[in-house]
C-alpha cells in the first residue's frame, strides 16, 4: 500500500497492484488498441507487469487501464495484404499449423501483426 509523499514509478500506474482504482470508468472502459505503453505499441491485451491481460484506456497509455475479458481481442482488419495479395476473411494461407489467421492491421507485409481466427473460420 502506498502511503506518504514518495510514489514510486509503479505507483504512477502500471497495472497489478499498482494502480488505485477509484472508478468505474477504469472498469467498465473501452480497450483502445493499438496503444502505446512505454517503448512498443501493442495491438492486443498484454500482460507486461501485471499477472493478467490488461489493456490501455487511452491510445498513448496514460496511466487509465483495465484488466481484460474474453470480449476484448483486436479486431481483425479486412482487406489485409499478405503477399502481394488481399483477404478479406481469414486464411489459411502461410500457417503452418493448418488454422486460419487474420491481420491487425491493413498490410501483415509491412506490420507483421496477426491473431488466431474462431477455429470455425
Amino acid at each position: 500500500m502506498w502511503m506518504g509523499s514518495e510514489r514510486s514509478k509503479h505507483d504512477a500506474g502500471y497495472p497489478e497492484g499498482h494502480l488505485k482504482v477509484d472508478s468505474l470508468e477504469f472498469i467498465h472502459g473501452t480497450c483502445i488498441f493499438p496503444f502505446v505503453y512505454g517503448d512498443g505499441i501493442y495491438y492486443n491485451c498484454i500482460s507486461i507487469h501485471s499477472d493478467y491481460d490488461w489493456c490501455s484506456l487511452d491510445d498513448h497509455f496514460q496511466g487509465r487501464w483495465r484488466y481484460c475479458t474474453g470480449l476484448d481481442p483486436p479486431k481483425c482488419i479486412f482487406p489485409f495484404t499478405f503477399r502481394k495479395k488481399l483477404f478479406y476473411n481469414c486464411t489459411k494461407k502461410g500457417y503452418i499449423l493448418n488454422r486460419s489467421w487474420c491481420s491487425l492491421t491493413d498490410d501483415y507485409n509491412r506490420d507483421g501483426k496477426w491473431k488466431q481466427c474462431s477455429p470455425h473460420k
